[in-house]
């Protein structure tokens, strides 16, 4: 099932003409990994995730649980314009949601991570304020 967010990106990626869509999550240590699909791909990414190897990205999984699923979040959509004298087309990001096979959410995805941490401030009465920060390290 289609929700609303998912169409818009669906009917954005068909009015731009858009070529290819990156799915974009972290490793535990922040650094930014990419996977990129097709417009096609992306309405049955939507609903079963995109596979990849965990045990390929750092502190993810250890090779015999090495499965792992990206789901795209449709709220995070974000079409980049090209620079001017690109070879491509327009192209768009969205970050992903990291999942076991079964569905649940991995315990080394950093946006569970922050999830997590979010319900326990907010369970104790807290208000939790976060943002980005890029490091030099």
């Amino acid at each position: 099932m289609v929700d609303r967010q998912q169409e818009f990106v669906l009917r954005t990626l068909e009015e731009r003409d858009i070529r290819f869509v990156r799915l974009w999550f972290t490793d535990i240590l922040g650094t930014l990994k990419s996977v990129s699909v097709a417009p096609a791909e992306l309405e049955s990414a939507f609903e079963e995730g995109i596979g990849f190897d965990g045990s390929a990205i750092e502190g993810f999984a250890r090779v015999y649980e090495s499965d792992m699923v990206a789901m795209p979040d449709p709220s995070s959509f974000q079409v980049f314009v090209p620079f001017e004298g690109g070879l491509h087309g327009e192209s768009a990001r969205m970050f992903c949601d990291i999942k076991m096979p079964d569905g649940s959410p991995s315990w080394a995805d950093p946006r569970h991570v922050l999830r997590r941490a979010l319900d326990r401030a907010s369970e104790k009465g807290f208000s939790f304020y976060t943002h980005p920060r890029s490091s030099s390290i």
